[in-house]
């Protein structure tokens, strides 16, 4: 499945490493693509829910906007 997120709070390569990382907590072979410029986050994944995915990513202290 493809999702997208729009993710608030993202300004820099350490905040892409961290959401990458906790999208990866829930589906290890997922593909992340993260826009800092447009806060957007693409994510490919066959094992994870979209809400698993979004509240990896606002465990990390982002919030999911979309």
């Amino acid at each position: 499945m493809q999702y997208q997120f729009t993710v608030d709070g993202m300004t820099c390569g350490h905040c892409e490493r961290a959401v990458v990382h906790a999208v990866r907590q829930v589906d290890t072979d997922a593909i992340v693509k993260v826009d800092l410029e447009t806060k957007q986050v693409n994510v490919s994944s066959d094992k994870a829910a979209r809400d698993a995915i979004a509240n990896a990513i606002q465990e990390e202290g982002y919030k999911v906007l979309a």
